[in-house]
């Protein structure tokens, strides 16, 4: 990768005026290079303002630095001189999506869909649009957070009590409550999830598997296979920062070949347990930023108000 940012660059010195800013910019952001891929991805729009996929590269760019609002001002505009332009039209259906806009994400994954019929990850995420929520029992895919988390179990709305004052914390936050006022520890993130190619797991220190499911493609759940490669994580990143000076742990973001991990630790009364959220590539680095903070914060509401027999999947 390093080879071809330095021939690119080299590239559109000699030539400003060259189209090779796209795949530059979009390298420097599969890098984590996000200051850097926004100069060039602005840089070129300054000269080729009417380019759509320019647009939706710097709104993949702004994305995955978390900024969703200057990302959906960019699709936008890839859309107003592209109609039919896939990545935008996907682009805007996810960030709906993760933003709660349900019925605006059906409708921009619909139109992405007839523009790109062969990408699986826009019919993975209308699949899980219209599945019937587990919670709500709703046919229509997923609805308002408020909606679909009316509540919380005694013991989670007292320790959300404590945590975020009286009022508890926010429905986004606060565990859902299912029908007999207990929630399966396997559970307690699918409302926070987007589409089928993410997935949510709360660990202690050791590794064993708290709350959340790591379901492949098979149907197999590999949480505890999961779990036990990453034990010990905690620690090694508090050495890790410790020996470069740079204070406590907050978050670990990675990229592979087919997929972006993020963890990060939840601490509980003197404990750090840690949480990881996983999600396909396609997946922008921001939203998964987002739900990691949303997966952090629901653990430790869930550390704070159950009282688990052993870790999940565990022989009793």
């Amino acid at each position: 990768m390093s080879d071809e940012i330095r021939r690119w660059s080299e590239e559109l010195a000699r030539d400003p005026g060259s189209m090779v800013f796209l795949p530059l910019a979009d390298a420097l952001r599969r890098c984590n290079q996000f200051d850097s891929a926004v100069k060039v991805a602005t840089r070129g729009l300054e000269r080729h303002p009417y380019d759509a996929d320019a647009h939706d590269l710097l709104a993949r760019i702004w994305a995955d630095r978390g900024e969703m609002e200057r990302a959906m001002d960019e699709w936008s505009a890839a859309l107003r001189l592209a109609p039919n332009h896939a990545g935008a039209l996907k682009g805007m259906g996810f960030a709906c999506f993760h933003g709660d806009r349900a019925v605006d994400a059906e409708v921009y994954l619909v139109a992405a869909s007839a523009a790109d019929p062969g990408d699986p990850t826009i019919d993975a995420a209308l699949a899980r649009l219209r599945a019937p929520s587990p919670l709500s029992g709703d046919s229509h895919g997923p609805s308002s957070a408020s909606e679909s988390m009316p509540g919380t179990g005694d013991a989670v709305a007292a320790a959300a009590a404590s945590a975020y004052g009286s009022a508890g914390p926010p429905p986004e936050i606060a565990a859902p409550a299912a029908a007999n006022g207990a929630v399966d520890a396997r559970d307690v993130f699918v409302d926070l999830l987007g589409d089928g190619e993410q997935t949510a797991l709360l660990l202690d220190g050791q590794g064993y598997v708290l709350a959340g499911a790591y379901v492949v493609a098979d149907g197999r759940d590999v949480s505890q296979e999961v779990g036990g490669a990453l034990s010990g994580v905690s620690d090694e990143a508090r050495r890790a920062m410790r020996h470069l000076g740079l204070g406590e742990w907050s978050s670990i973001v990675f990229e592979t070949d087919v997929a972006s991990v993020a963890m990060a630790p939840v601490l509980q009364e003197g404990d750090t347990a840690v949480a990881l959220v996983a999600a396909a590539r396609s997946v922008p680095l921001g939203l998964v930023r987002r739900l990691l903070r949303r997966v952090s914060e629901r653990g430790a509401v869930w550390l704070g108000g159950s009282s688990p027999a052993g870790p999940v999947g565990a022989d009793q």
